[in-house]
């Protein structure tokens, strides 16, 4: 219609132009054209379009073209996901309203303004979504913030920039950080260059850092405190180790102690302390000496300007103890200690501190055989020594407790002269004999093979019991060795002359079965003997035969063979008939006998019964 009255318009136009131009014409030629006169209607000047009927539809068309194409210009080119630049319209109670050049408002909610929004402000939002299931249009400040800020982040850690946050909780493995919106996972091992005792004294504290990890996909950013540390730690380090020197004596603070020692801070850089190194004594662990946090005065050992290590000690700020400890603590002093150390062989007495002498366990009694020192001493006790040996090179000292007493066996050959006889006291048994003491430390030792002329004694026990009162003989006495041999049947006169007299071979005596072995059976005889019916020359059946026959305890009527006096026994055979075994065979041991020694060729007359044994 718009084009409709524009062409009507132009047609009365074109009409009362010719009319004018008829006016003029008559006027002019009156006024015999003195005078030019303007055509203000002239179509030219008026620049208009002249359309005619058959493109009145084609021209409609593009019209509606670029109306369409001025609407679609007035709006922003906005798609969901991205952020753009709106104004609040309207506020509610839960939401706000903001024009962002889009056909209607988004909304986002009031919770995500930190403080309360006023219409007319201009925010970032994020554009959730066009249509969300409610119908809205989704906008989001909060997300907005985050990836403004998170760009920024990157943006950082690109150009290793250091920011700042704030730990705000602590979770498993580390700390949480809030990097103005955006949070960050600072791990327990990237909190400080040294160990973390507490991890709370960080929360709520704003610190610095450094970005070293950022996971596009996750959105994930993992933050570090100790790379910084590092860096102003290593800066103060090279300053501070180029300016040390051997010898230097520094002031530091004690910020770690462990097993083997302690690390002291010197002000930007730690040195360690070994434990060897705190005091010239004797110490179980650092922390009887030193305490955390506070300041000792050291002395630089040794230092490494490379690895940036500085070796300290504590006990160098004294003197040498070792030093003149030859004049101090000549042989044969004296001396008093503190027992600091015990080991099986020995007690470390300390003398002062950083000088120990050692107490053998063998320097501790004269008489006495000592397997630990426990036996006598404790950790703590106060002694009294003399001094044996002094080595300044190897810093060892040999001390001795029983020199302060007069050696009893220096005297034990004129006291207790060989073959005299003694009261003592049984004290200990052995598999080999018994110890049995004569007075205090001093003892003798009785061998189980001088304790009876005729019982065959397989073990002291079976002879002796501690605690028993017995005498003894001295056999032998040696002051030098420490040794004394006694005996207990060397009491009594050797037994063995007048039993051969009592034993002699073929005499039948009654014994009573002890044992019975494999080898023979056992019998106690009278006089303490013990006697044995060997039963090795027979068969197995002939053994088992008898083993079944006889039982222990069994009284018996046995015939003596011989005496074995080296091994204290009476050699018997049982009084019992020949079986028809025996005698075969020892007719047959005769028959084999007489055939050797005869060479004649005359026949020889063999029982039958012995030729048919022969054939079997």
């Amino acid at each position: 219609m718009f084009i409709e009255e524009t062409v009507s318009n132009v047609t009365e136009i074109d009409d009362k132009t010719t009319e004018v131009d008829n006016v003029e014409n008559v006027n002019v030629s009156s006024e015999k054209k003195e005078i030019v006169n303007l055509n203000y209607l002239d179509k030219s000047l008026l620049n208009v379009k002249t359309v005619k009927i058959e493109d009145l539809e084609s021209y409609e068309d593009l019209e509606n073209v670029e109306l369409d194409k001025m609407y679609l210009d007035s709006f922003t080119d906005i798609k969901e996901g991205e952020v753009a630049t709106g104004t609040i319209v309207n506020v509610t109670d839960r939401e706000v309203f903001i024009d962002i050049g889009f056909k209607s408002e988004g909304i986002v909610p009031k919770s995500e303004f930190p403080e309360t929004p006023i219409i007319g402000e201009e925010h970032k939002v994020f554009i959730n979504s066009f249509e969300d299931h409610k119908g809205h249009f989704a906008l989001s400040k909060e997300k907005a913030v985050f990836l403004g800020r998170w760009n920024e982040l990157k943006d950082a850690h690109e150009k290793d920039e250091i920011i700042k946050g704030t730990v705000i909780k602590r979770i498993k493995g580390g700390m949480v950080v809030d990097l103005n919106g955006v949070f960050a996972f600072l791990p327990g091992s990237q909190i400080d260059v040294r160990p973390i005792t507490n991890f709370d004294d960080y929360i709520s504290k704003e610190i610095e850092f450094k970005i070293v990890k950022v996971n596009e996909t996750r959105k994930n950013i993992v933050v570090s405190r100790k790379v910084l540390l590092e860096v102003d730690l290593h800066e103060k380090r090279q300053e501070i180790i180029n300016q040390l020197e051997t010898g230097m004596v520094l002031e530091g603070t004690v910020k770690n102690i462990t097993d083997f020692g302690a690390f002291i801070d010197l002000g930007g850089i730690d040195g360690l302390l070994h434990i060897t190194d705190i005091t010239w004594g004797r110490i179980n662990h650092p922390s009887e000496v030193l305490e955390l946090d506070k300041t000792v005065t050291v002395k630089v050992i040794d230092f490494d300007v490379e690895k940036v290590r500085v070796s300290l000690g504590m006990k160098q700020l004294d003197p040498e103890p070792w030093e003149g400890a030859e004049e101090k603590y000549p042989v044969d002093s004296l001396v008093k200690g503190k027992i600091v150390n015990m080991m099986n062989y020995g007690v470390f007495v300390e003398l002062e501190k950083g000088v120990e002498g050692l107490i053998h366990v063998s320097e501790m009694s004269w008489t006495r055989h000592i397997k630990n020192p426990n036996e006598l001493y404790k950790l703590g006790d106060e002694v009294e020594a003399k001094i044996l040996s002094i080595d300044k090179e190897e810093k060892k000292i040999s001390l001795g407790i029983k020199q302060l007493t007069e050696n009893p066996w220096n005297e034990i050959e004129n006291k207790y002269p060989v073959g005299s006889i003694n009261k003592g006291v049984v004290r200990n048994l052995t598999q080999f004999g018994a110890f049995v003491e004569l007075e205090d430390g001093i003892d003798g030792l009785v061998h189980i093979s001088d304790m009876s002329w005729t019982k065959n004694i397989r073990h002291p026990k079976d002879f002796l019991k501690k605690g028993d009162h017995i005498d003894v003989k001295v056999l032998e006495a040696s002051g030098e060795n420490r040794r004394l041999s006694l005996g207990i049947k060397q009491i009594e006169e050797d037994p063995w002359d007048g039993l051969k007299t009592i034993f002699t071979t073929g005499k039948q005596i009654e014994g009573k079965i002890l044992r019975i072995l494999d080898k023979g059976i056992i019998f106690t005889l009278e006089h303490d003997l013990e006697g044995i019916v060997p039963l090795k020359r027979l068969s197995k059946q002939e053994r088992a035969d008898i083993k079944s026959k006889y039982k222990q305890d069994d009284s018996l009527n046995v015939i003596v063979q011989e005496i074995d006096q080296e091994s204290k026994k009476v050699i018997l055979m049982l009084d019992m008939p020949e079986s028809k075994e025996q005698k075969a065979k020892k007719e047959e041991k005769e028959v084999i006998k007489k055939l050797k020694n005869e060479s004649t060729s005359d026949k020889i007359e063999v029982p039958q019964d012995i030729i048919d044994s022969l054939k079997s």
